[in-house]
């Protein structure tokens, strides 16, 4: 190859580099002028999630199947890594900000159990959790691109019926606070992480430096997103909330539903979607991801062959992944990741029905047409 051809050669490459971060920022830049700073700024951070992801390879559903099949702990101790780096900053920030930074809090109950556990399962069905799956969707997966709509609507319903399934029995909202809670975050964390390690084959514990990377990315938009937002950072309302809008431009009554009927969600239903925290974010996850991939591979899509039943089952499994992370208060991000970084104990209650779940879910993959995928 010629001098002139490697140079043609690199030019093309950093072309759409730079035009796709040009997009980017137009985006950002025009939902601040839109919606104020504020939104730009989540959206920006919305970006960085996804960049993060998809650039780095690094999740939460993968790193679980590989703990269970293959005893590979590197990817479940590089998520306490990063759950620790949060907690260590969230902890202060909601003591010394009570009446501005809120945690992801919920209570423990049945539905919520029950709920956590179906979403592991079906995550590992379609290979993506709530942020996985909008990762996995931006960066041109088939499965994920099928199952995103019905994740959509099973958030929507999910939401609609929440009220009824809470009734059936929870515990009041507890949760760890103050310097002796993150003490007893951090000491759960490390246990975790140092059973992992116990079980893990000896050749497969070391972490890889792009998961430390991605770790400490991750805690520090994380981090960035409490402060901006207010919240700690969400998948799934988002993804109900598009849909209950549109239901909504379409004439439907919601009022039967005590959750959209509630006066903090019909102001949101009336609302531009460039002011939702959550959908903003869910749109730069999309946004980043699709980028990080055009980056890599262009404008290539990841084909899946699978049989008829296999696309059936992704279809119920978004649906479900939808529906059962509102009945247990969030996702892999809003209940696991938000949820233990801010000192909820739903959300250990969350992690270990979900990965319970997971293991049932790999079980069925093979049984649902899809590979035993390691």
């Amino acid at each position: 190859m010629t001098d002139s051809s490697q140079t043609m050669t690199a030019s093309s490459r950093i072309l759409p580099r730079t035009a796709g971060l040009g997009l980017c920022a137009l985006a950002v830049l025009t939902v601040a002028a839109m919606a104020g700073p504020r939104s730009g700024a989540l959206l920006m951070i919305g970006l960085g999630f996804g960049l993060v992801l998809e650039g780095l390879r690094f999740g939460f559903t993968g790193p679980w199947r590989r703990m269970i099949l293959q005893r590979d702990a590197s990817g479940l101790v590089a998520q306490m890594v990063c759950l620790a780096l949060v907690a260590t900053a969230a902890f202060p920030m909601l003591a010394s900000h009570p009446g501005e930074l809120v945690g992801a809090h919920a209570p423990v109950g049945f539905a919520m159990v029950g709920g956590a556990f179906v979403f592991g399962a079906c995550m590992q069905i379609v290979l993506g959790c709530g942020s996985g799956t909008l990762v996995n969707a931006g960066s041109g997966n088939l499965v994920s691109a099928v199952a995103l709509p019905f994740f959509c609507l099973g958030s929507f319903f999910g939401a609609y019926h929440l009220v009824w399934w809470t009734e059936l029995g929870a515990l009041p909202v507890a949760a760890l606070t103050g310097t002796e809670g993150l003490a007893l975050t951090l000491v759960l964390l490390a246990s975790v992480a140092g059973l992992a390690m116990a079980l893990a084959d000896p050749g497969k514990r070391a972490i890889p430096a792009r998961y430390w990377l991605a770790a400490v990315l991750l805690a520090g938009l994380a981090i960035l997103h409490l402060a901006v937002a207010g919240q700690p950072w969400g998948v799934v309302y988002g993804l109900g909330l598009w849909v209950a809008k549109g239901a909504t431009a379409l004439g439907a009554d919601l009022s039967g539903s005590a959750f959209w009927s509630a006066p903090g969600n019909v102001e949101r239903l009336r609302e531009s979607v460039l002011t939702d925290v959550t959908s903003l974010t869910d749109l730069g996850l999309i946004a980043g991801a699709a980028l990080a991939a055009f980056w890599r591979d262009g404008l290539t899509g990841r084909i899946a062959d699978h049989p008829a039943r296999a696309w059936v089952a992704v279809v119920i499994a978004g649906f479900l992944l939808g529906y059962s992370s509102r009945l247990a208060f969030g996702c892999n991000i809003g209940a696991f990741f938000s949820g233990i970084s801010t000192g909820s104990l739903h959300g250990w209650a969350w992690f270990a029905a979900a990965f319970t779940g997971s293991w049932y879910g790999i079980q069925l993959r093979p049984l649902l047409g899809l590979e035993a995928r390691r």
